[in-house]
């Protein structure tokens, strides 16, 4: 080894342990066929439920320096803060306790670790930061020792019991201990005298501590919180009474944490003094000369993890008044059961083991409702049909219930089960009179909805699983104990079973119907399989076997009829093709037994899964179907689209869409007359999309294109709305929260008093610029400090006039408080750089908005003859600021995982460029192609840009369903690009078919066969035409010959002084499109890696133009590596290899300097060098594909399945990518910007990475 590359590896550490581990793939010259196993999980997770807190143990919050976290039942959720939006994400889930855990406490000397512990006395230490368990301790139980027992005093001498609710040390002195008792309030106790030092007294009888924390910030402070009402109370130890009450939540409080150091802010932009504050958490409370007695204690700076007794969890900042983070409720137990609202796709219920059912909104992943509550166990849900608005739910001792969710209250019991449990629940949807429930009594009971019992069919026990037929409304199936599946007919009054099926060797838990093959069923069981049934056959027709644990949750696909889905208690969810028994995808994420399935049929492809660790998790199943998508994007007909069950389930025959939907699109457009494409690529785009923002999109779409404003639907004002709507729509909102009366039964969970309403009326009538309806709601509101402060943007006069009322109030109320004010001026940069630095952008767009339209004036004081053209800059300067806030609410959307959001912003304010670049770096390439296709001519090159990329997935793909079809795909998307010539000589080039198929590509493709194709490039090569010799070798009998004219061309070029990338990068790229058996043939081996080390060294200085920073060390420590282990010989050297990688981290550090770490600057020579390499780069012809790529569900953590990148060495977040050998993993975005840059794998194979 050259000392040079000693040093390049000692300064790349973490690319050591990569290196070691893959080293012998440099080694090996054959094809390995582990390509085969190279894989990609199919079904993408889009959006995660989080649970909430559990209401049961003390200690069960903690937090420590940018970190806090929490305990569910069952697993331990960590939120960090993003530094650049200052805002709290959910960074892991840690579920390894089979038992509730019971405590949890952070190292107070390592922010990575903290404890947890469970009822089975289990100690795990956890490290957060590499997401893994570092020890665990069992049998940790102690022996009890009373030193001393201390009572309050009211209580000496009687018997009568009052519960210690919480106790704490003061940080400060081991001597003084604060208890709260649940009836008798709080006392200071001074441990070795056994005093009571205080006791401190509450403003009202009624109310009671739960909990209480010292605030380690500001000495003698302390925190409790209400355990009726959600109050958090600030007390000093010098009063007996609260310096300050907030209410916070209207549930009671159940656990409190202070974080000992609070999340650093982001400053405000530093044009700005800082503002002077009268104290810090250090200095003593010294109070400004003029303030009142309760404002002389300052209110720490602290921020406080609160826990409720409803499962909710947020971040309070005691400073500044305000939520930080606040996830307002979630089930804290196993969830039993989902199920998707028939009529509205948005909503989702879910029932637990904590006795309550939950219904949320899948679009904000919030609770919308919940049940009363204290039902005991909730096993199962259904919905009643169309739009009734109830859920039917089943319990373990209570029985059965019809919940109204508008009414807020249960409006039927059904008690027929006596105390045994009810295991399933079924509303039928053909005869909404009849529900269904089955119990351990080992009855299966049929009912109308007014209790009356229709039919009782005894089983010879338990029963756990009932489904109604999708086709015949008579016809019902259950699962029992005694292994068998049953059918019954209700149109008979026998009570005995039409068919008995039997064959599994266990008992058999659901049962589900096909909704498209009449007669056929499934049953899970707990021997581990899924069987289907043939009722028409009396026969058992396929075991699906892989599950390695019982198998709850099953579910049919609603439009493709050979696909099923299995939930089990070995962690995974199985999705199956039935027709042969293939597991086509097993999903890792939940991390604990899978119960519930549920798909909605307006949204086929969209799934929910619920789990007893707790979470609920929606799936996008689309990528299992892609070729259905493209077989829409490219206007094939019909019945490549649509097909009937018969045909789509032969075997090996490509997915058709069976269901109603698919087909209800299909007749709506053939009603439309003109283009039906742009329709046809909307409808079929929000059908296959999940939720997150495509319908969004849509709207915006057709406002661009010039819809009537009449058209757009009633919701569009929630979304992001387009820069002319802004305005108008949140200013119909200010007045409705004005005028709106409550309806009777209020506006579901926490609907807002009218105080509150008032409030954000006001505060949105403050950012669109109206100053004087602002401040008549603060004086209705009583509050008029705010009104005068401002009252001078509307007019000197008016403010006089509002001074003058307030007097005369004041003068009547004998009050001679001083009154402040300050003068309200339209510096709008200000304000949204205020908004900013906080990371309210959706605000900081608003005002922005405002400013473009006029709405927020200037105060200017003297008037000069330029006025008016001052104005006209101004209007440029507010439109740059919109587009500017348009693009950081973007990013903001686009880092979290949220690229069709990100794109809908900059839809907003017309930038297509950007949207389209936002859906391509989301590798949303489908949803891009479409929406660029209805734009035209403004998204063109983005929209052949995704479509070369769609293409490139095709050419390379894996599939689950082999058909040749895949190769016509690539050409179908290829001919939609106009100068499409290039891209279709690549794609024949690659495709390894035999020499009549090649031929047969190429006249599609309008290209010479392969002896022709041979002939041209020998005599195009006398002529010294390198790019054309390459081509028609490529397509020739031969094309290996295109190898060494085309390295020697390049290594050439790089001999030179003046080569740019552009010069060398099209020979490179066309070049790696040779077929990969060609390229591994043995006397090949030179050329293969000298063109492996060129398309490294190369896409290492694209992975710069673009700002892949992600993979940019990576790309030149393989390129280095190969260099070392490879005899070859190109114009490179792995010292300029390492001082170009230097140059290039000294340079770009500079934008980005850490608190932690000053930068060193660059020396002249590393400059001198970077000033060559952005000379060679130049800018990135497509302006928005700069940056980093981020797929959906980049940031949802995954429970069990964690692996580690060997690019990186970091644990992967988000979704993962096999190399091909089927072990090394990378994540999906660096698998996505690496084979953008560079398509060989990283494993140096010369294997193509397809990772679309």
């Amino acid at each position: 080894m050259s000392s040079g590359s000693v040093f390049f590896i000692s300064t790349v550490p973490s690319f050591m342990a990569w290196m070691t581990y893959i080293s012998h793939w440099f080694d090996e010259d054959d094809w390995y066929e582990g390509q085969q196993r190279a894989k990609m999980s199919r079904v993408k997770q889009v959006g995660l439920l989080a649970a909430g807190c559990q209401p049961w143990n003390k200690d069960i919050c903690a937090a420590s320096g940018d970190r806090f976290a929490y305990c569910a039942t069952l697993a331990v959720y960590i939120y960090q803060l993003d530094h650049r939006y200052n805002e709290f994400k959910l960074h892991a889930i840690m579920s390894e306790h089979k038992k509730t855990i019971t405590a949890m406490s952070w190292c107070p000397h390592n922010p990575d670790v903290f404890a947890s512990a469970s009822a089975d006395s289990l100690v795990i230490i956890w490290n957060v930061n590499e997401q893994k368990v570092v020890a665990k301790l069992d049998n940790t139980k102690g022996s009890k020792n009373q030193k001393h027992v201390l009572r309050p005093e009211s209580l000496e001498g009687t018997d009568e019991e009052d519960p210690v609710t919480a106790l704490e040390w003061d940080p400060l002195s081991t001597d003084y201990l604060l208890v709260a008792n649940l009836h008798n309030g709080i006392r200071l106790v001074d441990s070795e005298s056994l005093s009571c030092i205080t006791t401190f007294m509450f403003p009202s009888a009624a109310a009671s501590v739960q909990c209480l924390a010292w605030v380690s910030s500001a000495p003698g402070m302390f925190i409790t919180g209400d355990s009726q009402v959600g109050v958090l109370r600030v007390w000093n130890v010098s009063r007996t009474t609260p310096v300050e009450n907030f209410k916070l939540k209207q549930t009671g409080f159940h656990g409190l944490h202070v974080l000992s150091s609070p999340p650093k802010q982001k400053q405000c932009s530093s044009q700005y003094p800082p503002k002077n504050h009268h104290t810090s958490s250090t200095s003593e409370a010294v109070p400004p000369p003029t303030l009142t007695q309760n404002q002389a204690f300052s209110l720490p700076p602290g921020h406080t993890v609160c826990c409720f007794m409803d499962g909710g969890v947020g971040l309070y900042d005691m400073g500044a008044k305000k939520w930080d983070f606040l996830r307002d409720l979630g089930h804290v137990e196993t969830i039993f059961d989902c199920k998707f609202k028939p009529d509205n796709p948005d909503l989702l219920a879910t029932a637990s083991f904590d006795g309550t059912i939950k219904v949320w909104d899948i679009n904000t992943l919030s609770a919308v409702y919940t049940s009363p509550g204290n039902e005991g166990v909730i096993y199962s849900i259904s919905w009643a049909p169309g739009n009734l608005n109830c859920i039917a739910g089943g319990t373990s001792r209570n029985g059965a219930f019809i919940w109204d969710i508008r009414k807020g209250k249960i409006i039927t019991r059904f008690s027929e089960h006596g105390k045994n449990g009810i295991f399933c629940i079924a509303w039928s949807h053909k005869d909404s009179k009849r529900i269904a429930t089955c119990s351990s009594d080992g009855f299966c009971i049929i009912r109308t909805i007014d209790g009356n019992v229709l039919h009782k069919y005894k089983h010879p026990a338990a029963v756990f699983g009932c489904d109604w037929s999708q086709n015949n409304k008579d016809m019902i199936a259950t699962g029992c104990e005694d292994k068998n599946v049953r059918v019954y007919y209700l149109a008979t009054s026998s009570d005995q079973p039409l068919k008995v099926f039997t064959g599994h060797t266990a008992k058999v838990f659901h049962v589900r119907w096909s909704p498209l093959r009449e007669g056929i069923l499934c049953s899970g069981s707990d021997d581990g399989t899924v069987r289907i049934w043939d009722y028409t056959q009396d026969a058992c027709i396929n075991v699906l076997s892989g599950h390695t644990a019982p198998v709850r949750g099953l579910m049919w696909n609603p439009e493709i009829p050979y696909l099923l889905i299995s939930g089990s208690w070995d962690y995974t969810i199985r999705v199956w093709d039935t027709r042969d028994g293939t597991c086509l995808d097993t999903v890792y994420d939940h991390g604990a037994d899978v119960y519930g399935l549920t798909c909605h049929p307006s949204r086929p492809f969209t799934m929910a899964s619920c789990s007893r660790d707790s979470t609920v998790r929606l799936w996008s199943l689309t990528p299992l179907i892609n070729p259905l998508q493209i077989n829409i994007i490219t206007d094939r007909c019909w019945d490549d689209i649509i097909g009937n069950t018969d045909r789509a389930v032969e075997s090996g025959a490509p997915p058709l869409l069976c269901g109603k939907v698919s087909r209800d699109i299909k007749q709506e457009l053939e009603k439309l007359s003109g283009s039906l494409q742009g329709k046809k690529l909307r409808w079929f785009s929000e059908f296959f999309s999940p939720p997150g923002g495509s319908k969004n999109l849509w709207d915006l779409v057709a406002v661009i294109k010039g819809q009537d404003d009449s058209l757009l639907p009633q919701n569009y004002c929630k979304g992001i709305m387009h820069m002319k709507h802004l305005i108008r729509f949140r200013l119909s909102k200010a007045q409705e929260l004005t005028t709106v009366k409550m309806s009777k039964f209020g506006g579901g969970i926490g609907a807002p008093s009218k105080e509150e309403r008032l409030k954000e009326a006001a505060e949105i009538h403050l950012r669109l610029g109206q100053i004087q309806r602002y401040c008549e709601l603060m004086v209705e509101l009583g509050e008029w400090d705010k009104a005068l402060s401002v009252a001078p943007g509307v007019s000197m006069k008016y403010w006089r006039k509002l001074m003058q009322r307030r007097a005369d109030q004041l003068i009547q109320e004998e009050n001679d408080d001083v009154i402040p004010y300050c003068i309200a001026i339209g510096d709008v940069k200000k304000l949204v750089s205020f908004f900013t630095s906080r990371g309210q952008l959706k605000e900081a767009l608003l005002v922005a908005q405002a400013a473009c339209e006029g709405n927020i004036q200037m105060l200017t004081l003297s008037t000069t003859s330029g006025t008016s053209n001052s104005a006209g800059n101004n209007a440029d300067d507010y439109n740059d600021l919109l587009q500017k806030v348009s693009k950081e609410l973007a990013d903001w959307y686009f880092q979290d995982g949220r690229a069709v959001l990100a794109a809908c912003c900059h839809l907003a304010v017309e930038n297509i460029e950007l949207a389209m670049a936002n859906l391509i770096r989301g590798n949303e390439l489908e949803l891009a192609i479409s929406v660029g296709t209805v734009l035209g001519e403004s998204a063109a090159p983005a929209t052949h840009y995704a479509l070369e990329l769609l293409a490139r997935k095709c050419m390379t793909v894996i599939t689950c369903f082999p058909s040749l079809g895949y190769r016509d795909l690539a050409v179908d998307l290829l001919m939609m690009i106009p100068d499409n010539t290039l891209q279709l000589v690549k794609l024949c080039a690659f495709y390894p078919g035999c020499t009549a198929e090649i031929n047969d590509l190429h006249e599609k493709c309008n290209l010479p066969d392969v002896e022709e194709c041979m002939r041209v490039a020998e005599t195009i090569q006398a002529d010294g035409d390198v790019f054309e010799t390459m081509k028609y070798y490529l397509l020739s009998t031969e094309p290996e010959k295109a190898l060494p004219v085309g390295i020697q061309y390049v290594k050439e070029q790089l001999c030179g002084s003046d080569w740019t990338l552009d010069s060398v990068f099209p020979y490179l790229d066309l070049l790696s499109y040779i077929r990969t058996e060609q390229l591994m043939l043995p006397k090949c081996s030179e050329f293969r890696n000298e063109l492996l080390i060129l398309c490294g060294y190369i896409g290492a200085l694209l992975a710069i133009r673009r700002e892949y920073n992600s993979i940019v060390p990576a790309l030149y420590e393989y390129t280095s590596q190969l260099l070392k282990r490879r005899e070859v010989s190109v114009p490179l050297k792995i010292e300029q290899l390492s001082e170009e990688l230097d140059a290039w981290r000294a340079c770009t550090q500079l934008n980005k300097p850490t608190d932690e770490l000053p930068c060193t600057p660059p020396s002249e020579s590393q400059r001198a060098l970077y000033s060559v390499l952005v000379s060679r780069i130049q800018g990135e012809p497509l302006k928005g594909m700069v940056g980093p790529d981020c797929v959906t569900g980049s940031n949802l953590p995954s429970h069990s399945d964690v692996h580690t990148s060997c690019l990186t060495g970091l644990k992967i977040q988000g979704p993962v990518f096999f190399l091909e050998d089927g072990k090394s993993t990378i994540s999906l975005n660096d698998a996505l910007m690496w084979a953008k840059v560079n398509p060989f794998s990283p494993l140096g194979t010369g294997i193509r990475l397809n990772p679309f």
